[in-house]
């Protein structure tokens, strides 16, 4: 069996690098298309007849994407996907998800967080970046920033909570109370991180930053949210962990203080979040996945990386999440979850981070995990495509 030892130890999408051992899917045999195809109608047909919480991050790095206003057609006529998750608050992307029914996460870039750490600053941010666009557009989330805590700025870090607070006095004046205000966070907030019901927010941070957070979570009725990614957690070398990220059958790992078996890392994960939050007493606050996902391509050093795998973790996670069944810790739970990301984005940094992309620019499926709408899965370009 597999033993915790940091198995599940997030670092950031830019510098974790690990031997490639898997083939691209380019590189596999006719034969094993043909599976993955049948696999992915399989698949497909499960999601469209079940009620999803699967949503997207929609990232704009890139020189070479659609117009806003053909991805919004596009995911409204052609998938499943019924919310996104957008990294700012792009006003073309706003307005051309009016009147889609696909509700959005705006996010608050790092930087302006200082500014909306009072009310005035909060009422001018909403009237120039979400007023304007509701109720058209159906802004259900505002992002106060991204992972700010990985960041170390101490004067982000003192101002987050501020402007949260801020935010959700300045929608509710506006009448926009069932808009809610949260922020993600990388599993960095965690010490230990293993095993799941050993974890604790970092000392220092757990009643300074987190106990204060989560009761503004608590009282306004919002999320906790996190970024979860078993990709980082894989030692490529080792087969086993590589399942075990991928919800693949494997050994599993045993939580010995609680004698519970794992046998997916996101679990893990999600347990190990858990755990935090009821050590602090807040485990009645809902929990969202705001990011997670499997690079399909990456440098020849990083292992793990594939089409095969990336479809199949997002695949799985799909499937895994709509089950219902929760977790060893929170069974029965289900929960909103963004897959990392919409499009291949060119411009990011390292191969690896350019290509966690559902779709290719034109549309196309990198991989089909089952989001497109039965009608309209389209088996002759994935062909060409892989």
């Amino acid at each position: 069996m597999l033993q915790f030892r940091n198995l599940s130890t997030k670092t950031t999408r830019t510098h974790t690098s690990f031997p490639r051992t898997f083939p691209l899917m380019a590189e596999t045999q006719p034969s094993s298309r043909a599976l993955l195809l049948l696999l992915a109608c399989t698949l497909f047909q499960q999601l469209y007849a079940s009620n999803t919480k699967i949503g997207v991050n929609y990232g704009t790095m890139a020189d070479e994407l659609p117009p806003p206003s053909t991805v919004a057609t596009f995911l409204k006529s052609k998938t499943t996907i019924d919310r996104i998750k957008i990294f700012d608050a792009n006003h073309d992307i706003l307005r051309a998800f009016a009147g889609t029914a696909i509700s959005v996460t705006v996010t608050v870039e790092n930087a302006h967080i200082p500014s909306l750490a009072t009310i005035p600053g909060a009422q001018a941010w909403l009237s120039k970046n979400i007023l304007p666009f509701l109720p058209k557009t159906v802004v259900t989330r505002i992002s106060v920033g991204n992972e700010v805590l990985e960041s170390n700025n101490k004067t982000l870090i003192a101002n987050i909570l501020p402007a949260m607070e801020s935010l959700h006095k300045a929608l509710s004046l506006a009448n926009h109370t069932t808009v809610q205000v949260s922020t993600p966070h990388s599993l960095k907030i965690l010490d230990p991180l293993e095993p799941p019901s050993a974890a604790s927010f970092r000392r220092g941070h757990d009643k300074a930053i987190f106990a204060p957070m989560l009761d503004f979570h608590r009282r306004t009725k919002s999320p906790f949210m996190v970024n979860p990614y078993p990709f980082f957690g894989i030692t490529s070398t080792d087969l086993d962990t590589v399942n075990y990220a991928l919800f693949k059958p494997n050994n599993g790992v045993r939580d010995k203080v609680t004698s519970m078996k794992y046998t997916n890392m996101f679990d893990a994960q999600m347990d190990a979040v858990f755990s935090a939050m009821k050590k602090l007493g807040y485990e009645d606050v809902e929990l969202v996945v705001a990011e997670t996902g499997w690079p399909s391509v990456g440098e020849q050093h990083e292992g793990g990386v594939s089409f095969e795998n990336a479809e199949t973790y997002n695949g799985n996670l799909i499937k895994h999440i709509n089950s219902g069944k929760g977790t060893p810790l929170m069974p029965g739970r289900t929960f909103e979850t963004f897959i990392f990301s919409l499009f291949n984005e060119n411009l990011k940094p390292t191969v690896s981070e350019r290509n966690y992309g559902l779709f290719y620019p034109d549309l196309t499926p990198v991989y089909n995990v089952g989001v497109f709408i039965a009608k309209e899965v389209h088996f002759f370009s994935l062909y060409k495509k892989w």
